[in-house]
């Protein structure tokens, strides 16, 4: 890729006879920790994280730069077999990412090992003929036999040209795969701000916000098909900001869960989202939560458009 997708108008990029710069395409199966290591890549909270499954639901951009190399990671969805539209759109998505990688990484989940998902990725990366860089992540939670085991039958599949071992979580490996990508990214200059970390609009960031203590909160109790927009923006004279956002569910039953019980709920989870979005936007948060029941949201062309997401793959 040769141009940012979003660079701010007028601002001034670096370009001297050292720099360097590309994409780097992170994909992998749901819950493989490819969010975790985008944040710790960066050194900033970009990409939401949470138990659920496909927390992830659209290309996040997480901007780096090390000595004179910025890189451009792109966190995808993870990939798996669709099932209903929303799916579909979100696999679309991961795999345009990889597409428009410079390079592509693929994670792996040591602890889980080769499953259907990753299986299935590694065949559609052997198709495209290129080499991929693999990382074999949480390390930390498999003894030594079980994990070269595991990196033998993945070099095996003869589609990586180099393999890392790392923990996204402790930050174990990671330094050695970050000093390895900027090697291979190409001379040019840097495509995005010196002081930008991320292509997300601050609406978008402070809704992804809400949805991770959402699943956080609600992990168990409330269905995948929930979602966090925000409606109104509002800069103060006081520097502060009153953001005001609604959750969709799906059903009456769902909405009640969230509100919980004489309001409780809802107002711990705006706490929570609150105290988050004060340190990334370091400004005073008046944050407004309201809940509403959208039947069959997932069919809702115009919240596609909201995600970046094809209604139509």
């Amino acid at each position: 890729m040769s141009e940012p997708p979003n660079t701010e108008t007028g601002a001034t990029l670096t370009r001297s006879p050292g720099t360097k710069s590309g994409f780097v395409a992170i994909v992998g199966a749901p819950n493989v920790g490819k969010s975790t290591l985008l944040n710790r890549l960066v050194g900033s909270k970009v990409s939401i994280v949470s138990p659920k499954v496909q927390t992830t639901r659209s290309r996040v951009l997480g901007i780096c730069i090390e000595n004179q190399t910025q890189v451009i990671f792109i966190d995808t969805p993870g990939i798996f077999e669709p099932k209903r539209r929303l799916d579909r759109a979100m696999v679309a998505a991961a795999w345009g990412g990889a597409g428009d990688g410079d390079e592509v990484l693929l994670l792996v989940d040591s602890s889980r090992g080769i499953d259907k998902n990753t299986r299935n990725i590694i065949k559609r990366l052997k198709k495209s003929g290129q080499k991929i860089f693999l990382a074999i992540n949480k390390v930390d939670l498999v003894k030594k036999p079980k994990l070269l085991e595991l990196t033998a039958e993945l070099n095996d599949s003869g589609v990586f040209s180099d393999i890392f071992m790392i923990s996204a979580e402790k930050g174990d490996g990671v330094p050695d795969l970050m000093a390895f990508l900027c090697d291979r990214l190409p001379l040019g200059p840097w495509l995005f701000p010196e002081d930008q970390i991320s292509d997300m609009p601050d609406r978008l960031t402070a809704a992804e916000i809400t949805r991770e203590k959402l699943y956080l909160q609600l992990h168990q109790e409330l269905p995948y098909a929930a979602a966090v927009e925000t409606e109104a923006w509002q800069e103060k004279d006081d520097g502060s900001v009153r953001i005001e956002q609604v959750i969709y569910v799906e059903r009456s039953t769902q909405k009640a869960i969230v509100l919980g019980k004489r309001g409780n709920r809802i107002k711990a989870l705006g706490q929570a989202a609150r105290e988050e979005l004060e340190d990334i936007f370091e400004r005073r948060v008046h944050l407004f939560l309201f809940v509403k029941v959208r039947q069959k949201w997932g069919d809702d062309p115009e919240r596609y458009r909201d995600l970046g997401l094809d209604f139509n793959a």
